[in-house]
Formats: C-alpha cells, structure tokens, sequence
C-alpha cells in the first residue's frame, strides 16, 4: 500500500515538473517573440522616414489634385506603385548597406565624373525646386491660421530652424523628431473613414486601373509616380543605410567600406523599406479618398489654394462648430510636419549626392566642423529654395510641377542605379535577384513611357 501512494506521489510529482518546464518553454518563447518585435520595431529607421518623407507637402498636393480631378480614378496608382516603390528603395538601400557609401561615390566608381555630374546636377536642380515648393505651401499653411504674418517672416523662420536643426541636433535625436512627424498623415486616414462613399467602388478603383489619353491624365501620371518614385529618395535611403552602419560603429565613415553584411541584416532592411513604403501608400490612397469624396463629388474639381485643399478634411471635424477652422489647422499641421520631415531629406539627398560625387567628408552624424562642406551644400540648398519664394509663384501649382519635374529626373538616374544594382563588381553576391530586375526594369519603362506620353499629349494639343 506504502509503494502504491510513494509511485502515485512520484507520478504526480513528475507531471508537475513536466508542466513546470512547459511553463518555462513558453515563456522563454514568448520573451523569445517579443525581443525579437522589439528588436525590429527598433531597427526601423531609414525605410519609415523615407516612406513619411514621401508624403510631403508635394506629395500631398499631387495627390490631392489627382483625387479632386479625377475622383477615385487614379486610386489603382496606391497599390500599383507599391512594389515598384518597395524594391526600387530596397535595391538603393542594397547598395548603400553592402557598399557602406551613397549613391553619389558608387556612381563616381563607376562612370566618369562627366557621367556623375549631370546626374548630380539634375538631382540637386530638382531638390532645389521641391524645397522651394514646400517651404512656400508651409508659409501658405501657416497664413490660413494667422494672416496677420506675412509670409516672407514664415518661409524664412522654417528655413532657419531646418537648416539649424541639421546642423546643430545630434543623428539618433533627430531621426527621433523625424519618426514623430509622420503622425500628423493620420489626420487623412480618419478622414477616409469619415467620408467613405461607396466601399464597393472605392474597391474596385483600388484595384483596377483607369487611363485617360489625355494630357491632364498624363501630367497628373507622371507627377504622382515623380513624386512617389524621386530621385532625392533614393539618393538618402541609400546614404542613410551606410549612415546607419556608422551609428552601429560598422564602419568609420560613409565611403570608407563596409565588412560582409548579414542576412539578417538584409532582412531587417527589407522589413524597414516595406513597412515605410506601406505606410506612405496608405496614406496616397487616403487622401485620394478623402478629396475625391469632400471635393470632387461637391464639384471642387481643380484645387486652387491652400485653403481648398484643406477643405477636403472638414469631414473629419463636420460635428464640430467652426469646422472649416479646425481643418484649417489640421491641413496646417499636416503639411508643416511632413515639410519639416521632407526638406532636411531633399537638402541632405543634394549634399550626399555631392559628397560623393567630390569625396568629400559626409553624414549627419559629424558635427559641422567634420563635415563642413556638406552642411554647406545643405544649408544652401535650402536657401535658394527659400529665395525662389519672393517670386509670385502658385504654391500648389509649383508642388505638382516639382512632381512632374522630378518624374522625369528619375528615369536616367533609375537607369544607372539599376545597372550598378546588377554589378558584382560592386555589390559582389548581393546582386539583384529576379524579382528585383524584373520589377526594378518595370519601373524603369513605366516610367520612361509616362513621361513620353505626356510630352506627346502636350505636342499635340
């Protein structure tokens, strides 16, 4: 009877020791997953501000145009770019990574600076242009709330505090600030939700596509893909990579090499680059929504201010009284955080580019001292942007000219960075594999055919 209770205890003793040890399993898994999420929560970076940077104020009035003009007619365009968008960064992102340098020194190793510089000069043309463009629709926002401020006090504060912030905040606090302004887009997801419309349609026009061969169709294509897949972005995702890996201590300096990269490292990149990219389309195709069913169905067909386009989010306040106030401020918000957001990004791309292209010292993460020239070409960048305000120029209209304008800068840049993609010289077994070729080459003849075309509706007008 004793052994029967001793083997019975032993029995029920070992069970409890087995569900002891499952307990610790578990846990040790679940802590296991949640380092894991946190550590690639942490590790985005590059990809979410590249994704935030390409909503900006430009981006926000092309899409706003596209949604106001032709109603859900261009939604397909969100998850269209999408992949194209996704593997164009990854492969700059690639190369940065691999090659611990920006787009501008791997260019100079290899063509000829005769090569380098237009490509160098059409990039830094078109940053100049854009940050023009959004420092205006900031200093337009802002008057919508206070008109009593003359713009020219404005547009001159938000360049000084940009090109100071760049200048004088150290890289890990700044990416920080860079990572919070991306809240303000939310303001267009609600909005979306609010306006809704016909779900079934919306569906539908998300998913296929609607031409019209017409030049307004045409300009609105070209400058919605310019202004999603731009040159200044692959210019920074590829410099911020290599950027990153000196924050890691990886490497000394940008262009100095970088030692074998991991796979894992390569993944984490990719989760960074698709996770910005999915966020900043979600947000295209909530502003298209949210236009097209506040401006285009009242018959708000072509947004002429500032004070139109801001109109397209009073849905989101309609129960509140002084509505159009409220999406005043909103719109404001919206568009002097993602401003803030994108200018240091277009002025950094240009002083990359250079950099690169001379070997001078460059990153963020130097001080200006280290650095000089760098910040200099940041700095300046900024102000001729600035200066090209005293000229009487439509801030919405000059946003979605900066898009068209940098569609069509891409198309020769997309060529050389697909080339070096494929270059074992240069990124060794991190060549393109077939999915990247076969999409990164799409993406090259979409939109090299897109800006024939609009250049022909034009000629035959």
């Amino acid at each position: 009877m004793k052994d029967d209770i001793e083997k019975v205890t032993e029995e029920k003793e070992g069970k409890e020791e087995k569900e002891k040890d499952k307990d610790v399993i578990s846990h040790g898994k679940q802590a296991s997953k949640l380092s894991s999420a946190k550590q690639t929560i942490k590790s985005l970076g590059p990809g979410i501000i590249t994704g935030a940077a390409d909503d900006d104020p430009s981006g926000i009035a092309t899409f706003s145009q596209a949604g106001a003009q032709f109603g859900f007619g261009m939604l397909w365009m969100a998850l269209f770019q999408y992949p194209m968008m996704t593997v164009i960064q990854e492969i700059c992102a690639r190369i940065g990574l691999v090659t611990g340098n920006g787009l501008g020194g791997v260019f100079k190793k290899k063509y000829s600076k005769k090569v380098v510089l237009p490509f160098a000069g059409l990039l830094i043309i078109a940053n100049t242009i854009n940050i023009g463009a959004d420092i205006a629709a900031m200093g337009a926002s802002v008057r919508l709330l206070v008109p009593q401020i003359p713009v020219f006090i404005t547009t001159l504060s938000f360049a000084l505090f940009i090109i100071g912030s760049e200048i004088i905040i150290p890289y890990k606090k700044y990416v920080k600030i860079l990572k919070y302004t991306t809240l303000s887009l939310f303001a267009y997801v609600i909005t979306a939700i609010i306006v809704g419309g016909s779900w079934s349609q919306i569906l539908v026009s998300s998913i296929i596509p609607h031409i019209e061969i017409k030049p307004e169709f045409a300009t609105m294509f070209v400058a919605i893909v310019g202004t999603s897949i731009s040159p200044y972005l692959f210019f920074w995702q590829a410099s911020e990579e290599a950027e990153e890996e000196v924050a890691k201590k990886k490497i000394k300096e940008i262009g100095k090499g970088n030692p074998k990269i991991s796979k894992k490292e390569i993944k984490l990149m990719r989760t960074d680059i698709a996770t910005g990219i999915a966020f900043a389309e979600l947000i295209v195709w909530t502003i298209i929504i949210t236009t097209a069913g506040s401006l285009h169905s009242h018959g708000v067909t072509d947004i002429q201010s500032a004070e139109q386009a801001a109109k397209a989010l009073e849905p989101l306040v309609k129960t509140f009284p002084h509505a159009g106030e409220i999406s005043k401020a909103i719109f404001a918000f919206g568009i002097v955080g993602t401003g803030l957001l994108a200018i240091p990004v277009l002025a950094g791309s240009s002083g990359y580019a250079l950099a690169g292209t001379f070997g001078w010292k460059q990153g963020l993460n130097k001080r200006f001292k280290q650095a000089k020239v760098f910040y200099l070409v940041i700095a300046a960048s900024t102000a001729i942007g600035l200066v090209m305000n005293f000229v009487n120029i439509d801030p919405i209209k000059a946003l979605i000219y900066t898009a068209v304008i940098n569609g069509i800068t891409a198309v020769p840049i997309l060529f050389a960075v697909m080339k070096i993609s494929n270059d074992k010289n240069i990124l060794k077994e991190n060549t393109n594999g077939r999915i990247s070729n076969i999409v990164g080459w799409l993406t090259f003849v979409v939109m090299s055919v897109s800006v024939v075309i609009m250049f022909f509706t034009w000629s035959s007008q």
